[in-house]
């Protein structure tokens, strides 16, 4: 049985929940929304490598990221067979708007603890966004193969955006953690509603 929207909207925290009209826009660039999902898992992966050699000496975090690595490139391989078995192509790679407007918001050259803490929690973010974007996919496509496909991904990215809100907790004060958190929430709402409803992406 699944869950209620509101109910996810309140476990990860988002402000906006996403247009309805994603889904259907995403049905008909199936292709195209395949080929963002798949670089999106590549791109989650080759992060938490990047995350995992510029903070080698965090031990906890090391241990953690290594399998997150592994399932993340799993899941690249699956968008690829799923494409494959429908005869479509994996297409280029193109600019994420969402992800560089996070990026640019993102403290700079402060403190090295707040520069990990942004870095931790713009993952925790772009996780959750993708938790419910896949949410929405298992619940709208006409598909039912697919539905089911993205409830899996759905269930996996859950666990992953409160992986990254923990280790912050680890190395960042909570109260440090928690008023940040509230700031990038209300960036990202921001955001959402300023970038343009598209169906060939994943964010």
């Amino acid at each position: 049985m699944s869950t209620p929207l509101t109910d996810t909207k309140n476990i990860l925290g988002l402000q906006l929940p996403t247009d309805p009209r994603w889904v259907n826009l995403a049905e008909i660039s199936l292709e195209e929304i395949l080929t963002d999902h798949a670089y999106c898992e590549q791109k989650a992966a080759t992060s938490c490598i990047s995350l995992i050699q510029r903070y080698s000496d965090k031990d906890k975090l090391v241990r953690e990221l290594a399998p997150i690595v592994t399932e993340e490139w799993g899941h690249f391989r699956l968008v690829l067979q799923e494409l494959d078995k429908r005869k479509l192509r994996l297409g280029k790679q193109r600019k994420d708007e969402y992800v560089n407007a996070l990026m640019n918001f993102q403290k700079k050259g402060g403190h090295p603890e707040e520069v990990l803490l942004d870095r931790l929690l713009i993952f925790a973010l772009i996780e959750a966004r993708s938790c419910e974007r896949f949410k929405r996919l298992s619940e709208g496509l006409d598909d039912e193969y697919l539905r089911n496909f993205y409830r899996r991904f759905m269930e996996s990215e859950a666990g992953h955006y409160r992986l990254f809100i923990e280790l912050a907790d680890t190395y960042v004060d909570k109260d440090k953690v928690r008023k940040r958190w509230e700031e990038w929430l209300a960036f990202e709402a921001d955001l959402m509603l300023r970038l343009e409803v598209r169906g060939d992406r994943m964010h």
